[in-house]
């Protein structure tokens, strides 16, 4: 395994591992889930939310105390942090009380701020810029799914936001089609396509396209996440008309692979970016995905903490 090289490391990009350690995460991840692993630890992860989160917060401290550690909620409206402590400080006092710290916040400059301030490992658990913990869980539903990763099709379609970002990314690693169809003035950060296109290994594909249909034609996954990100609540719904074609709907799902599946990073605004019978429908994976981020996490902190061998 290439998994050793992860110990004490930060996690603040989709691009901070190659494809062979993502192989091997995902391995590990299956491991866990199937029970074949069952590595124990003491250690202590926080947990500094600056966004509200349900899948994330629960999964993550469902994942380290099956893992054996504990976990401390540091939420900034009832600590130092919520009235300005500088965040030099705040992490360099983190550092030598914690194991390992998740961050949910909005720049992605402060997750990296904390890892260079901070010995321990650091998680991005969501930024504005990334949200690679999510993908990781993506890639191991997709995985179970279809028995590999290697040629699959990936169409994300809505607004070209962090989860797309991180996904083009993975996806381009591990030999994967990803097509994101967004409107024009929602495409993804050009640099971030670039960095895809620059890690994409043999038979990856990146498309970047505002035709949905176009999008969809015989993908294997199709992939959506809300219109308006947190923070962006109050654009919601003047962006309804401009996403209305983006919507994965029975219409659109059926111009994919007949064998194909829907996934949603949640929480889902059913009628808007999905339809209800697609997302309570035998061809999504919804569910299955959202219970992998605690695999896959697990999985991650198993790693950078260096229980694994």
């Amino acid at each position: 395994m290439s998994l050793q090289s992860l110990t004490g490391r930060d996690f603040l990009r989709m691009a901070d591992l190659s494809p062979s350690q993502i192989t091997d995460l995902l391995q590990v991840a299956s491991d866990l889930k199937s029970g074949v692993l069952t590595p124990t630890c003491s250690k202590i992860l926080g947990l500094l939310f600056y966004k509200a989160s349900t899948r994330t917060r629960v999964s993550f401290s469902v994942a380290m105390y099956q893992l054996g550690g504990q976990v401390i909620d540091l939420n900034p409206s009832v600590t130092q942090v919520g009235r300005g402590e500088p965040l030099s400080d705040t992490a360099r006092v983190l550092d030598r009380y914690l194991d390992i710290l998740a961050i949910r916040t909005f720049k992605q400059g402060d997750v990296e701020s904390f890892a260079n301030y901070c010995d321990i490992p650091i998680i991005n658990a969501l930024t504005d810029l990334e949200h690679p913990c999510q993908v990781l869980a993506d890639l191991l539903t997709i995985q179970e799914c279809f028995g590999g990763l290697a040629g699959q099709t990936v169409t994300f379609l809505g607004d070209g936001n962090n989860v797309a970002h991180s996904l083009m990314i993975g996806c381009a690693m591990m030999g994967m089609k990803v097509r994101v169809a967004t409107p024009v003035e929602y495409k993804p950060d050009p640099a971030i396509v670039s960095s895809a296109q620059e890690l994409a290994v043999q038979g990856a594909e990146i498309v970047i396209t505002e035709d949905p249909i176009a999008a969809v034609e015989g993908s294997q996954v199709l992939y959506t996440d809300v219109w308006a990100s947190m923070g962006q609540e109050d654009l919601a719904a003047s962006r309804i008309p401009i996403f209305q074609p983006y919507q994965i709907n029975r219409s659109l799902l059926e111009k994919a692979d007949s064998e194909a599946i829907v996934l949603h990073c949640l929480p889902a605004h059913r009628g808007e970016e999905i339809t209800e019978d697609v997302i309570e429908s035998s061809q999504s994976k919804v569910w299955d995905q959202a219970e992998n981020r605690m695999h896959a996490q697990k999985a991650l902190m198993a790693c950078l903490l260096g229980m694994i061998d």
